[in-house]
C-alpha cells in the first residue's frame, strides 16, 4: 500500500515540475542544431528516417489483436509517432509504454483533443466545453487555464502534441465538419479565443497545432468522405479565412494542420487538395506567412485527399509539397518506400528530407524525450479527473451561457408559483429537471417525445397554459449539438404554441438551432448551446438567480440573433 501511494505522490510531483518548468520557445528551438538532435540523426538508416516523418493511427477498443498488429508496424518501420482514438485511458498508457520499447527513438504521441481527452476517452475523463460553446465567454482567461489543464492531462497520460485549438471561423451555418468545433463566425474573436488556448497548452509543456489550414469553416463538404471546393478569391480568403492563422503563427504556433481542400485562387491543379500542394504549404504557409514550426497534414486516409491521388502518391506529394509529419498514411510502408524511391530519383531533395526529420527530433528533445520515462498508471483515472479540471469546465459553463432575450422575466420567477417544466428532446429528468424539483414547491413535468399525436399535443398545450409559469427546455441529446433539431412538424407548431409571454425557453442546444423552431415570442430565451451536465447547471443558476449570465452569442444565427448578442 506504501509503495502504490509513494508512486502516486510520485507522479503528482512529476506533474507539478513539468509545470514548473519553462521551456524555450518552441519554433525557435526546434530551428536550432542540438547534439541530442544530431546524435539520433547519425544513427538511423535512410529509411528510419523518412519513418519519423509518420504517424500511425492507434486505438484500444479495437482488442488485443489490433494494439499487436500496430507494435509490429511500430517495431518494424520505426515510425515517427501515433494519432491516438478511441480507448479507456490506463489501456492507453500501458499501449504507450508497450510501443515505446520497440523504438530507437522515443514515438511523439498525438491526439485530437478540441475540448480534452475526453474528446476520444469519454467514458472515465473529462471534457471542456465545445469550442463553439466557449466562444460565447467573455473572460478569454479562463481559455489559458483550459490549456494548461489539458497539458496536465496529456503529459499525466504520455501525450505529447495535441491536434487544437481549431481555428476554422463557421461562417457557413450548413457546414457539415466544423460547426460547434469552431469559436465562432467573428475572426478576432475566434484568434484570441485560440490564442488564450494554444499558449495554455504551449506553457503546460505540449505541443499545440492550428487547424485545418488556410481555413475550414466555410464548406458545405466535409473532407472525410470527399475534396471540398473553395471558389473564394485570394483576397477573401488573406482577409478572412486565414486571419486567425496570420495572427497564430505572429504569435509562435508551434505547429499548422493543413486541410485537404481544393482552393483554385492557390492552386489551379485540377482536384489538387491544399494538404498535398507545394504552392499552399511551401509558398503560401512558409513564405508568405513566414511559419517555421511543424507542418502536419489532416488525416492522409481521408477520402478528401485519396480520392484523386490513390496508391500513396498523395503520400509523396506530401512530403514534396513541404510538410514535416504525416497523419495517418494509408499504407505507411508503401509510403515511406515511394518517398525513398522520389529521393533517389531526385524529385525530393535529400537535403530537405535532413532538414524536415532533424525538426523532428527536435521537437521530441523539446518535450523532454531524450529522458523519456515510462508512464507510471497507479492512480491514473483519478488523477485525470482532478477536482480543480471540474471546477474551471464548470466556470466555463456559467462563463458561456447566453441570455437572448428579457431578463425581468427570470428576475420575476417565482419558486413558488405553479409551474409546468416542459422538456424537448428527452423521455426523463435530467440534471436541469432534476435540479427545478428540488427548488419549486409546485411543478409539473411535461416531456415530449415526438411520439405523441396532434390531439395528445392540443391537450397538453390547455393543460401547460394552466399554469402560472412555464419553463420550456429544449435538449439535444445527440452525442454532438448539430445545427438543426429532430423534430416533427406537429411538435415545432406545439413549441410556437407554447413560446408565449409566461414562458422562459432554454435551449441545449447548437445556436443555429434557433433558426429550426419558433420560440421569438417567448419572454426570455436561455442559450446554453449543448446539452451535458455542466450546461444544465449554469442554466439552473440562472433561472434561481443565483447567476447572472455574461455570454454573448459567438455567431450570426439570423437578423434577430446576430453576434455578439447577450443580454
Amino acid at each position: 500500500m506504501f509503495k502504490i501511494i509513494l508512486t502516486h505522490v510520485l507522479a503528482l510531483l512529476f506533474m507539478v515540475n513539468v509545470k514548473a518548468q519553462k521551456r524555450p520557445d518552441f519554433v525557435p528551438f526546434i530551428n536550432k542544431q542540438h547534439h541530442w538532435v544530431d546524435s539520433v540523426f547519425n544513427v538511423l538508416t535512410p529509411k528510419e528516417r523518412i519513418a519519423q516523418m509518420f504517424l500511425v493511427r492507434a486505438h484500444t477498443n479495437l482488442g488485443q489483436k489490433y494494439i499487436d498488429s500496430v507494435a509490429q508496424i511500430v517495431e518494424k518501420e520505426q515510425l515517427g509517432g501515433l494519432v491516438v482514438f478511441q480507448g479507456g485511458p490506463v489501456r492507453h498508457a500501458n499501449m504507450y509504454n508497450t510501443y515505446q520499447k520497440l523504438t530507437k527513438v522515443p514515438l511523439l504521441i498525438t491526439f485530437d483533443g478540441e475540448w480534452g481527452i475526453g474528446m476520444r476517452l469519454p467514458d472515465s475523463t473529462l471534457s471542456f466545453p465545445y469550442q463553439m460553446t466557449l466562444g460565447a465567454m467573455q473572460n478569454d482567461n479562463l481559455l489559458y487555464e483550459m490549456g494548461r489543464e489539458v497539458a496536465k492531462d496529456f503529459l499525466r497520460i504520455g501525450m505529447h502534441f495535441n491536434f487544437a485549438p481549431v481555428v476554422d471561423i463557421n461562417n457557413n451555418p450548413n457546414n457539415p465538419v466544423i460547426g460547434f468545433r469552431s469559436f465562432g463566425d467573428n475572426k478576432q474573436n475566434v484568434a484570441r479565443k485560440a490564442k488564450a488556448y494554444m499558449d495554455g497548452m504551449v506553457d503546460g509543456g505540449i505541443i499545440a497545432s492550428i487547424k485545418h489550414f488556410p481555413g475550414h469553416g466555410d464548406t458545405d463538404v466535409d473532407s472525410h468522405y470527399d475534396l471540398p471546393q473553395l471558389n473564394f478569391s485570394k483576397t477573401r480568403l488573406d482577409t478572412l479565412e486565414m486571419f486567425p492563422f496570420r495572427q497564430l503563427i505572429q504569435s509562435g504556433a508551434p505547429a499548422v494542420m493543413v486541410a485537404h481542400m481544393h482552393i483554385p485562387a492557390m492552386d489551379a491543379t485540377p482536384n489538387i487538395p491544399s494538404s498535398i500542394s507545394k504552392k499552399v504549404v511551401t509558398d503560401v504557409l512558409r513564405n508568405e506567412l513566414g511559419f517555421k514550426g511543424l507542418t502536419v497534414t489532416d488525416a492522409m486516409d481521408m477520402k478528401g485527399v485519396k480520392k484523386f491521388f490513390p496508391n500513396g502518391e498523395a503520400d509523396v506529394m506530401a512530403i514534396e509539397a513541404g510538410h514535416d509529419l504525416l497523419e495517418i498514411s494509408e499504407n505507411s510502408a508503401r509510403a515511406i518506400d515511394l518517398v525513398e524511391k522520389a529521393i533517389k530519383s531526385g524529385r525530393i531533395r535529400q537535403t530537405d528530407i535532413d532538414a524536415r526529420v532533424k525538426k523532428v527530433l527536435a521537437s521530441k528533445y523539446w518535450l523532454g524525450l531524450n529522458n523519456y520515462r515510462p508512464i507510471n498508471t497507479n492512480g491514473l483515472v483519478s488523477d485525470l479527473n482532478r477536482a480543480s479540471t471540474k471546477s474551471l469546465i464548470q466556470r466555463m459553463a456559467d462563463a458561456s451561457v447566453t441570455l437572448l432575450k428579457s431578463n425581468k422575466r427570470i428576475q420575476s420567477f417565482d419558486t413558488k408559483k405553479s409551474t409546468a417544466v416542459v422538456s424537448l428532446g428527452i423521455k426523463s429528468a435530467q440534471e436541469f429537471e432534476r435540479g427545478l424539483g428540488l427548488q419549486l414547491s409546485n411543478v409539473t413535468n411535461y416531456y415530449i417525445t415526438g411520439e405523441e399525436s396532434e390531439e395528445q399535443l392540443q391537450q397538453l398545450i390547455k393543460e401547460i397554459r394552466g399554469h402560472k409559469q412555464i419553463l420550456m427546455a429544449i435538449h439535444d441529446d445527440r452525442l454532438r449539438p448539430r445545427n438543426e433539431l429532430p423534430i416533427k412538424e406537429p411538435v415545432k407548431k406545439f413549441v410556437d404554441r407554447i413560446a408565449g409571454r409566461r414562458t422562459i425557453t432554454v435551449m441545449f442546444t447548437n445556436p443555429y438551432a434557433l433558426n429550426a423552431i419558433k420560440i421569438d415570442r417567448s419572454s426570455a430565451i436561455l442559450l446554453a448551446y449543448q446539452n451535458e451536465g455542466f450546461m444544465q447547471r449554469a442554466a439552473l443558476k440562472v433561472i434561481l438567480k443565483q447567476l447572472k449570465p455574461t455570454g454573448k452569442l459567438p455567431v450570426t444565427v439570423n437578423k434577430e440573433f446576430s453576434y455578439g448578442k447577450g443580454l
